[in-house]
């Protein structure tokens, strides 16, 4: 029996799609490894950054050191967007981009041993159904949604997934199904963009409340959102849905205006700290966490300051903070001024300690708070798990996976709760 190796890098959705692609491995009698001597392996690739690129690059190179004798699958992101390079690379036998990798195992069992390239130039503005069925224990990913048409002035993204398509409800409705009748409880929508979808005039919140409808679906937790997501209709189902749950991650990237102008972000700080608001109007406990990348092209020692203040003003509940990186291609590239390395540095060390101060203060907000935890794993007698606004807890506890059970918080670790049953 023939054996395949999975390597994935990126987010939520790779994660995914990796997850589909094993199935469609497991269909046609390969075994899923992780050993060394595979016969197969497939690099489920990013672009996102050019450390992204970088990584994509060893994984491949490493994946043929491993095994000279096996056939290297150099799948998503990087491929799609950088061909010549994945070409050029010795390493590397079959070259698949962003869509069709439904074909995979079609494509491997047909390699002689010339290289092939797979990738669709332009990819169709068709959502390419691949449903996932082998999932974490206890919360499955949906993918939903692909494709970005921001074309925010940095990202290459929009090269690399193509058109928006979204996913027909009764397929999500399908997947959701299936996966509470094996045990699951939360479930969490993610997409390229994954506040443009719109299935036949049905947006994101109308697909919320009919998978709330699911008997067995407990949560349903939603992926990187964009702040335009945020409408009357969009927060009505925020303020009557329970089993939403009140934690969003709104990409904010900066919080000065000229910076988000340079960017191509259509927003300003005063309408992104508005969004905040009115959320918090509807739902007070809700957990908010987001993107900051430091460093942009122009990016003043005076922007960086205000970039800082809407950072504290919004009251994040956790940030992710990353240098700006030229991505080639993007309008950013041929932008003046670029911010030196020493100085990106600088002032990614500076955002994240004001996020870990920032976590730290919603951390003891919940001291003493009754909250509802889904545990997931579990070490040396104490299980982990999360609140329905993503933050982890700890607490002793026995028969507790898979199970949501109230917790009363008495402590804080670092980045953890500590709490009783």
């Amino acid at each position: 029996m023939k054996t395949v190796n999975f390597y994935t890098l990126g987010c939520k959705v790779n994660m995914y799609e990796t997850e589909a692609m094993k199935k469609l491995f497991l269909g046609a009698g390969y075994t899923v490894t992780d050993k060394d001597d595979a016969d197969v392996f497939v690099i489920n690739t990013c672009t996102v950054t050019a450390m992204s690129d970088r990584k994509s690059r060893q994984m491949i190179r490493r994946a043929k050191h491993k095994n000279p004798n096996a056939i290297v699958v150099v799948v998503g992101c990087f491929s799609q967007v950088s061909q010549k390079q994945a070409e050029e690379m010795p390493e590397v036998d079959i070259i698949v981009g962003t869509y069709g990798r439904k074909d995979i195992v079609k494509y491997v069992e047909n390699y002689k041993g010339e290289k092939m390239n797979c990738v669709y130039e332009d990819i169709p503005a068709v959502f390419e159904e691949m449903p996932s069925e082998s999932q974490s224990r206890t919360r499955a990913v949906i993918k939903i949604q692909d494709g970005c048409r921001n074309f925010c002035s940095y990202c290459i993204i929009p090269y690399a997934r193509g058109p928006l398509r979204s996913r027909a409800v009764d397929e999500i409705l399908k997947e959701v199904t299936l996966l509470t009748q094996k045990g699951y409880k939360e479930f969490v929508f993610v997409g390229i963009n994954l506040a443009c979808y719109n299935y036949e005039g049905l947006k994101l919140g109308d697909v919320i409340e009919k998978v709330c409808e699911i008997d067995g679906v407990k949560r349903v937790r939603l992926g990187s959102l964009e702040p335009n997501i945020f409408t009357e209709k969009f927060l009505n189902t925020v303020k009557n849905q329970p089993k939403l749950c009140k934690h969003f991650h709104i990409s904010l990237q900066s919080g000065c205006n000229e910076t988000l102008k340079r960017m191509n972000r259509h927003y300003t700080k005063e309408h992104y700290l508005s969004y905040l608001e009115k959320i918090r109007e509807v739902c007070p406990e809700v957990n908010f966490t987001t993107d900051v990348m430091v460093g942009f092209a122009g990016e003043t020692e005076e922007e960086f300051k205000e970039s800082v203040e809407t950072v504290k003003k919004a009251g994040f509940g956790s940030i992710h903070v990353f240098p700006y990186s030229v991505r080639k291609g993007t309008a950013a590239e041929k932008m003046d001024n670029h911010v030196d390395n020493d100085t990106k540095i600088k002032r990614a060390e500076i955002m994240a300690k004001i996020g870990e101060e920032l976590t730290s203060d919603k951390l003891r907000s919940y001291i003493g708070k009754r909250v509802e935890v889904l545990f997931e794993t579990e070490k040396d007698g104490k299980f982990e798990g999360f609140t329905d606004s993503y933050i982890k807890v700890k607490a002793k506890g026995q028969n507790l996976f898979g199970e949501i059970v109230p917790v009363r918080i008495t402590d804080v670790g670092k980045d953890f709760l500590k709490g009783e049953i």
